[in-house]
């Protein structure tokens, strides 16, 4: 039968294990940001080799799975001389793999603007750096606040997958906690009713923040 004292005595570890899960996924996506801004940036470039590099840098993460690409990177710094944390990796891999999709994600918000914005800027004299931070990004990050939050929820799920590097997020820590109880099902369900907590507290917070910027 259900235990629900197992349940319940599972929030204890699974709870101190999620602040791994917030840590990777806040920075990955604060990581992805930065990256899929640059990214972004250059697929809307004039010049065709960066337009080229971006592409490439675009196909190639969102075709290749998140855990194929965390344990190449995971196993080869190591070969390279490198010898990092599994939460640095960990973070760097889900930044790298979030910029690809934040950068579609930019590149829409961008293209959805109207053109005549950006050319009223400059013929005022705004510098074209001034019309991007002061006009351009502002409206765009509006846009897609949205599907940007969507990607943190996506990330604090996938953020799962770094236990194979040995990291005690949630998913991991509930593996221990169902090897130690012999209750798997209590202690899983317990793991996925902290996962929904944490992206119904996400969602809450899109919505917040979509109210507060809108236009």
């Amino acid at each position: 039968m259900f235990s629900i004292s197992v349940f319940l005595e599972s929030f204890g570890p699974l709870f101190w294990a999620a602040r791994y899960t917030l840590l990777i996924s806040v920075l990955g996506i604060g990581l992805g940001l930065v990256i899929g801004t640059l990214i972004c940036a250059a697929r809307l470039s004039p010049y065709v080799w960066l337009r080229r590099f971006a592409m490439l840098w675009v196909s190639f993460l969102r075709g290749v799975p998140l855990l194929v690409q965390l344990l190449v990177f995971y196993y080869t710094l190591p070969v390279i001389g490198l010898d990092v944390p599994a939460m640095v990796a960990a973070v760097v891999t889900v930044g790298i793999c979030a910029s690809a999709y934040i950068s579609e994600i930019w590149r829409g918000a961008i293209a959805a603007l109207p053109k005549g914005q950006a050319e009223a800027a400059i013929a005022i004299g705004m510098t074209p750096q001034d019309v991007w931070i002061r006009v351009i990004l502002p409206q765009a990050f509006n846009l897609s606040l949205p599907a940007l939050i969507n990607e943190l929820i996506l990330l604090v799920k996938a953020s799962s997958l770094v236990s194979v590097v040995g990291i005690l997020e949630i998913t991991r820590a509930s593996q221990a906690q169902a090897a130690t109880t012999f209750r798997p099902l209590e202690v899983y369900i317990a793991a996925a009713c902290i996962y929904l907590l944490i992206n119904l507290c996400l969602a809450v917070l899109g919505r917040y923040l979509e109210h507060r910027t809108a236009i």
